[in-house]
């Protein structure tokens, strides 16, 4: 149940607190709105000066050839060449989309290094595409230098070239040249040379400012690559999303478009280096057995029109059927053996050591095709590694040391083949000799003619047979398609992605509220003074009530420092205003301490000097002396005075009396201005001793003297901190108003003023709080509103006050 009550009271607290801030910000409303006024024009500045970013995106899909059966049989009659066999990596594709190589080139195809704007209404917008009239090209300016410039377009096609500006080390170099020329011819300047050409959007009568820039070619490509985002769709779907954010919608789909051009064309390339490189090697045997062919057709002609020899084959057609037959099987052997041979030199030619060996080479040893094949598929993952990173890499390492393995045992392979393949021409050569033994009665010229003529067909076959390659291998780069499909072209909406308007509306709104709701609440918090009422609740003394400030300093919302309230009467007859009312209250509530029938005196004093005692002291005499009670007001404060201010501090006073200067209490009797009913004693003259004063015998006489002539006697006497006399009075008095200035004293003195009381240090100690504002502080806007509705309640019954105009 304690617990139960416990939470109750806690919330409660919570509740008063929020309540107290709501009062505090809800009276420091000039700065709200003021706030708000300045972050809002700032948003709204910000918003008009800043060029709005489009976001644009498109989707493509990367084609897996492993997984599909869709092959058609074309690829499938090629596939031996290894280029359908490839399995995509979706990650690998999406880094490759993300290279700064990729978007360099596609910054040089559009010249993007190069921008254009024209001057809005209150900002630079960028024009491209069917916005520009012009393009600038800068003939002698370094690809990675920054320089810009204004270019003024008139309608006669001429252009006027100022404001250079060039980068040089960092530094913003100004240049004073001016340029005149016309469009399409070239333009010296500062810069270099520059050429203006019109586009195909440009116009004739076209009038323009624009201001060029063109930077430095790597910075636009980092640039660029931070605009552009790559993601996958999921995590299973080959389906790569391309965005792009940029202030031309235009701009961003030409890039997109471009960059999608630029990787198909990189991977065709690339997966057709090996065709390549066996089209390469086809051309270079082509070339040196066309020479050869050429070398023996020219031989057999002259041999036969020198010796004047008949058709040997017709002559001896019986026997050189049986050697033809060999000669076939010679012929190829031979050729087996010589791309053998060539193959063999070209493996074991270091030159040659990180170079694609021929993938058809004729040989048929199904066994060796197979480890050609592999080692060109090994080779080629070693040199793309070794691309993106260096020889070091521990994976080129391992793969070269692997190759080499393969290279040795390729090396074996082919030697054995090579045995072998003599030995079958050995074989064939024996046949071909028993053949030829049979004819050796021809002439000794038909031996040379059958030589040269069997010379002449094996390089015929193994032309045509090259011949054949290279057509199969043009045809194999012909069927090599992109690698990528577009699932949705380059696009997106007109709304611009930034600034969002909404966003930058309501953060504004919201740091309009927050930024003066804290410096308030720290200015609150961090403030140590009596605030309002609330500080004084844990005190046990008794509270008479509380004057709110009479007089504040315009125009600082945030000041406590009053202005002065010295010599000011604002308790006046008939006035229902609040600080009237608040008197009146104060009033009442000493009357009912006090009790009925009885003449008291009563002092004030406090802890700092201005807390505004004699002002109090004063008003509230006044207050009295307007019900008809006959009051007498002492000042006793003989080192400054502040009450004997409101009879225009008379020479005479208090002073004279107790120095014996004056024996009579009338010749230092003032009557106040204000009411005739208030009686007011004066200090006089500010004696030099005035504490030895007060132990006269005279000021028991004076006070009793008042005791016994007036209702009421107000003393107004110094800070209980600073000087003794309070003190000494205090024995004299029937009560003490102890008075407590807002803004003023320290919430730290709070308890030495509570063991004032526990001491009774002070007869019959009282509290007056002094000097709450209406307007400032967590406690006096609860003030404010208080006094707003209570007093017109009052009214409502005809005694109160529906209103204030005065500012308190």
């Amino acid at each position: 149940m304690a617990n139960i009550e416990n939470t109750t009271t806690e919330n409660a607290q919570d509740a008063i607190k929020i309540q107290d801030l709501f009062y505090l910000f809800l009276s420091k409303w000039p700065w709200f709105v003021i706030s708000l006024a300045v972050c809002l024009g700032i948003a709204v500045t910000y918003l008009i000066i800043t060029q709005p970013v489009y976001t644009r995106t498109a989707s493509i899909l990367i084609k897996d050839d492993s997984k599909g059966s869709s092959a058609t049989a074309g690829m499938e009659a090629f596939a031996d060449l290894g280029l359908f066999a490839t399995n995509t990596n979706v990650n690998n594709e999406m880094g490759t989309l993300e290279s700064p190589d990729l978007m360099r080139e596609v910054v040089s195809r559009l010249h993007l290094e190069t921008d254009y704007h024209v001057n809005e209404s209150f900002r630079r917008q960028t024009i491209y595409g069917n916005q520009l009239p012009i393009r600038v090209f800068f003939t002698d300016l370094p690809e990675n230098e920054t320089a810009t410039f204004t270019l003024q377009l008139s309608a006669d096609g001429s252009v006027f070239l100022s404001e250079f500006e060039r980068v040089i080390e960092g530094e913003r170099v100004k240049l004073d040249n001016e340029v005149t020329g016309i469009l399409n011819q070239p333009l010296s300047s500062p810069l270099g040379e520059i050429l203006v050409i019109p586009t195909s959007f440009f116009t004739e009568g076209t009038e323009a400012e624009i201001y060029v820039s063109h930077r430095s070619l790597r910075d636009v490509v980092d640039d660029y690559v931070k605009q552009l985002t790559v993601s996958q769709n999921d995590d299973k779907s080959n389906i790569i999303v391309l965005s792009f954010k940029d202030v031309s919608p235009q701009r961003a789909e030409d890039l997109l478009n471009t960059l999608i051009s630029v990787y198909n064309e990189s991977w065709v390339k690339d997966k057709n280096r090996v065709a390549v490189g066996t089209s390469m090697f086809i051309n270079e045997r082509l070339e040196m057995i066309e020479g050869e062919l050429g070398n023996v057709d020219d031989d057999i002609s002259s041999f036969k029109s020198e010796n004047l020899l008949p058709d040997v084959q017709a002559m001896a057609s019986l026997y050189i059927t049986q050697a033809n037959e060999a000669n076939i099987s010679i012929e190829a052997l031979n050729n087996q053996l010589y791309m053998a041979r060539y193959v063999m030199s070209y493996l074991t030619d270091e030159e040659n050591k990180f170079q694609l060996l021929p993938a058809n080479s004729g040989i048929e040893n199904q066994n060796l095709a197979a480890q050609i094949s592999e080692y060109n598929d090994l080779l080629l993952e070693r040199n793309s590694l070794v691309n993106q990173s260096s020889t070091r890499n521990p994976l080129v390492m391992e793969m070269d040391a692997a190759l080499s393995g393969m290279r040795s045992a390729l090396a074996s392979s082919m030697d054995n083949q090579i045995v072998a393949l003599n030995e079958q021409i050995r074989s064939q050569q024996s046949l071909g000799g028993l053949a030829t033994s049979q004819i050796s009665s021809n002439p000794e010229q038909a031996k040379y003619l059958l030589s040269v003529e069997r010379q002449q067909k094996v390089k015929e076959a193994l032309y045509l047979y090259l011949l054949q390659k290279r057509e199969e291998n043009e045809l194999s780069q012909a069927f090599t398609a992109y690698n990528t499909r577009i699932i949705t072209m380059p696009g997106g909406s007109m709304i611009p992605t930034s600034p969002v308007k909404r966003n930058i509306l309501l953060m504004a709104f919201l740091l309009g509220l927050l930024i003066p709701g804290v410096i308030i609440f720290v200015q609150e918090n961090m403030n140590t003074v009596v605030r309002g009422r609330k500080d004084l609740e844990g005190l046990p003394i008794p509270f008479i009530g509380e004057i709110p400030l009479a007089f504040r300093k315009k125009g600082k919302l945030f000041s406590r420092k009053p202005k002065e309230e010295k010599y000011v009467v604002v308790v006046k007859e008939k006035s229902r205003n609040v600080i009237n009312e608040a008197f009146r209250v104060v009033r009442t509530n000493l009357e009912f301490m006090l009790g009925k029938g009885k003449s008291n005196v009563i002092m004030f004093t406090s802890i700092n000097p201005g807390s505004g005692k004699s002002f109090i002291c004063y008003n509230l005499s006044t207050s009295y002396a307007i019900k008809g009670k006959r009051v007498l007001a002492l000042d006793l404060d003989l080192r400054k005075g502040s009450l004997s201010e409101f009879v225009g501090q008379p020479e005479i006073g208090i002073s004279n009396y107790l120095a014996g200067e004056t024996d009579t209490i009338q010749d230092i009797l003032f009557k106040s201005f204000d009411n005739e009913r208030l009686d007011i004693i004066p200090i006089g003259k500010i004696p030099p001793n005035p504490t030895e004063l007060l132990f006269t015998e005279r000021l028991e006489q004076l006070i009793e003297f008042g005791r016994q002539n007036y209702d009421l006697v107000f003393i107004d006497c110094p800070p209980v901190e600073i000087v003794a006399d309070a003190t000494i009075i205090n024995k004299l008095v029937d009560t003490t108003l102890f008075v407590i200035r807002v803004g003023l004293l320290d919430r730290a003195m709070l308890p030495e003023i509570k063991q004032f009381y526990l001491d009774k240090k002070f007869n019959n100690m009282s509290l007056i709080l002094n000097g709450t504002e209406n307007s400032g502080g967590r406690y006096g806007a609860k003030y404010k509103y208080k006094y707003k509705y209570g007093y017109r309640y009052g009214y409502k019954y005809g005694y109160g006050y529906s209103g204030y105009t005065e500012d308190y």
